[in-house]
């Protein structure tokens, strides 16, 4: 029997996304007008939480399409122009590039990490010792490199090494075809082993995920919303670095304290151990691998090291916007791993895309909120408090709207408001340099506490390996609380005793920044 064409257009509209879901977004089309002409300021606010909750409902829908079409209409009903968003994505046309290409280049050197990370996990085998490695390692990378691209390699690890021991329980060839979603071929006896084995992954990927936010809170590199705070404060790579040092260095050990003793003590579902049989044919399996590396495939991974030095170097000096590095990446990889394939080179752009498109939402979002002065009021009774309580205010501030938003959003809206209140002269240049920090630290740290609030969290739950793992957006709330509580109090007690006095201690950036480039300069 044929649907109508309603029904169809019904059914059509926004996909398997279920129906009280479209009729929300449907309700929010219809409201939005309304309310404008009411009042606009209500109207900004309800597109906002509007907004968010295309965020906080990603898993039964990607917050593109519905908040895109709440993005259109603000635009034709005049909450904002087309022209103030362009501006907006002007302003910050690096972190576009960033995700872009720096994602993409990282697509070619996935070959290399991979390789790492396997080494790693069969080579510690103390799990408590696993545990921080991965969380280190994810921590050291984060910091140059986008949060998102490395929970991109985790994921393909702990992928690659289920799908192995999958096919071994099942019964099959390691190269062979096989559905690792289906357990019917996995016997009784093996099935405690793969259930095991499923909360061993689950641990390694929910360290893994916080070590990207303990990296990704240091460098301006590190996360989107990082790059759009370094450009709005015109700091450079070393300079946002070294402030933000005074937060991100108690924070990095009390995160890796944290992963020490819930693996120690089993805490929030930790302290899942490796089955030894899992072990056997994981090693059995890398060993064949390293034995049948051809001369070609050892050169291949020499030269993207190398390349991943230069990345280091490049991003450490500042040789070239964050993007531009990248995209040199993307040009020195493929040409010396021979990928010169039009269609094979498409492929490393798939990760990136979509959320640079969702990003650029975010950015005619962000209009809105300037041209309507929704974040106005609270930005001006923030600023009412004086000194730390006043850092403290705007970390607690963004944290808190970072647990339930996206911490890109959040930044960049509140980056944009201070900016706007230096050029008017209502906080001095001083001030807004702190600021920036709590700014970072608050949308960086508290924002682990839900998939929503950090990017990287949204890519591992909404990937092939989440439901393989049984890792549920509950069971990451969860086993992510105390890594919540802990980086959320040691961030904010250095906000409050350290932030100053520490910064002013550490260096006099300025003095730092003129005498560099005296050395720098030839002299006559």
């Amino acid at each position: 029997m044929q649907m109508s064409i309603p029904q169809a257009v019904a059914t059509n509209f926004l996909g398997k996304a279920p129906n009280w879901y479209k009729q929300a977004i449907v309700f929010f089309l219809l409201i939005n007008p309304i309310l404008f002409m009411v009042n606009p300021y209500i109207a900004g606010w309800a597109l906002v939480l509007e907004f968010i909750f295309t965020l906080a409902m990603a898993l039964k829908c990607y917050p593109l399409q519905p908040g895109g079409l709440l993005l259109m209409e603000a635009l034709f009903v005049g909450m904002t122009t087309p022209e103030h968003m362009k501006h907006e994505m002007v302003t910050n046309i690096e972190v576009i590039l960033l995700l872009v290409f720096m994602v993409a280049g990282i697509y070619f050197m996935k070959e290399l990490l991979l390789f790492l990370f396997t080494k790693l996990l069969l080579t510690l085998k103390n799990k408590i010792a696993l545990s921080i490695g991965f969380a280190a390692a994810s921590a050291f990378l984060s910091a140059f490199l986008d949060a998102l691209t490395v929970v991109a390699v985790i994921i393909t690890v702990g992928l690659g090494f289920y799908s192995i021991y999958h096919k071994v329980a099942s019964g099959k060839d390691f190269h062979a075809e096989h559905d690792h979603s289906d357990d019917h071929d996995v016997p009784h006896p093996s099935r405690e082993d793969l259930d095991n084995f499923r909360a061993f992954l689950r641990n390694l990927m929910m360290h893994a995920g916080v070590g990207t936010a303990l990296g990704g809170v240091m460098t301006m590199v590190g996360e989107p919303q990082n790059l759009i705070i370094a450009n709005k404060a015109g700091w450079d790579f070393l300079e946002f670095a070294i402030r933000m040092s005074p937060i991100t260095i108690p924070v990095l050990f009390a995160g890796l304290a944290t992963t020490f003793i819930v693996e120690k003590y089993k805490l929030f579902s930790y302290g899942a151990q490796l089955p030894s049989i899992v072990r056997d044919i994981l090693t059995d399996y890398d060993k064949q691998k390293t034995a049948n590396l051809s001369t070609q495939d050892k050169v291949r991974l020499v030269m993207q090291g190398l390349i991943a030095v230069w990345l280091i170097v490049g991003l450490a000096s500042h040789l070239a916007a964050v993007g531009l590095i990248g995209l040199s990446v993307i040009v020195l990889a493929t040409s010396v791993s021979g990928v010169i394939d039009e269609h094979s080179i498409g492929k490393a752009f798939e990760e990136a895309l979509p959320f640079t498109a969702l990003l650029c939402v975010f950015f005619g979002i962000v209009a809105v909120i300037i041209d309507q002065g929704l974040f106005s009021p609270v930005i001006n009774w923030v600023l009412t408090f004086e000194g730390k309580t006043q850092l403290v205010m705007f970390y607690l501030a963004n944290g808190l709207l970072s647990m339930v938003s996206d911490n890109v959003f959040v930044g960049s809206v509140y980056i944009t408001e201070i900016s706007a209140a230096l050029q008017s002269g209502a906080i001095t240049r001083d001030q807004f340099d702190l600021l920036a920090v709590a700014i970072n630290t608050g949308t960086n740290l508290p924002s682990v506490a839900t998939p929503n609030g950090q990017a990287a969290f949204l890519f591992l739950l909404t990937s092939a390996i989440a439901p393989l793992l049984r890792l549920s957006y509950g069971t990451m709330v969860y086993m992510a609380l105390p890594y919540t509580v802990v980086l959320t109090l040691v961030g904010l007690l250095a906000t409050y005793i350290g932030l100053q006095d520490l910064t002013s201690w550490l260096y006099d950036i300025h003095w730092i920044k003129h005498h560099s480039a005296a050395i720098a300069a030839p002299s006559h």
